[in-house]
């Protein structure tokens, strides 16, 4: 969010305020006008909401999210889950867990079973997110993948997505770790953010105890290697433990290059 060079904090506040402003996309010390906002600030927090209405509302069109080249380079496929519009979708979270049945008999025919690593690419509650997101992400996760000597499956997009359909990928196509980039429910910070969701060898049993999560994947958050190296660390652990959830930290190198930190 652009800040206004020549408002009140460049004169009337001090550095450590002004620093502190610069560390967070939070709208804080905006100043006011009598007990409102100031006018630039309303504004900027209606934008906002707009970009974020949008973000929800909107349906992923694949050729003109991604472009066609992107497409056939992926050779993307879009199936759906039970949810038949995104207002039946928002309503009705539930069908969003669950393929149709022609989605299902797709996957089976064009994706192939047991592989180490499957990724699927959710809509979620923000296309904006994955439209921005995906295509930078996409490429560094399938060139770490092969660099680690493990097999793929064939990415595809999932309409009207909520995070638990990970059980049905994990009982339709068996892979060892299944990866769900899917769109974050955007705020007035962003309405950009993408979220992985992971798990090893899922199944129908699974609740979010059993899922691994990284999130905030945009430009003001992680940017797309740090993300793509950090899913594929925890990919990694997820095959050498046998485990995902709760129970598997996530271990990072500390910035000094010291031992590794769990989080």
């Amino acid at each position: 969010m652009p800040r206004d060079a020549d408002s009140f904090l460049a004169a009337d506040f001090p550095d450590s305020l002004r620093k502190i402003r610069e560390r967070t996309p939070a709208r804080i010390f905006m100043g006011r006008a009598g007990a409102s906002y100031r006018t630039s600030t309303q504004l900027d927090l209606r934008e906002a909401h707009a970009a974020a209405r949008d973000a929800v509302r909107a349906e992923l069109d694949l050729e003109t999210g991604f472009g066609g080249a992107f497409i056939k380079q992926w050779d993307l496929f879009e199936v759906c889950t039970e949810a038949r519009s995104k207002q039946e979708y928002l309503l009705q979270p539930d069908l969003g867990r669950r393929l149709n049945e022609t989605s299902r008999q797709e996957l089976a025919e064009r994706c192939t079973r047991e592989t180490d690593i499957q990724i699927a690419i959710g809509d979620g509650l923000s296309v904006t997110a994955v439209v921005a997101q995906v295509p930078s992400l996409l490429p560094l996760l399938e060139e770490g993948a092969r660099a680690r000597g493990w097999t793929i499956g064939n990415p595809f997009v999932i309409r009207h997505c909520r995070v638990g359909i990970l059980n049905e990928i994990g009982e339709l196509l068996a892979p060892n770790v299944a990866v769900l980039l899917i769109g974050e429910r955007p705020g007035l910070a962003t309405a950009e953010s993408l979220s992985a969701y992971m798990a090893y060898q899922p199944g129908k049993t699974n609740t979010d105890a059993n899922r691994n999560l990284i999130s905030n994947i945009h430009s003001r958050g992680l940017d797309s290697q740090t993300a793509a190296d950090r899913i594929l660390n925890l990919a990694a652990r997820m095959m050498a433990q046998r485990i995902s959830g709760f129970s598997l930290r996530e271990q990072l190198a500390s910035a000094l290059d010291g031992p590794a930190i769990k989080v």
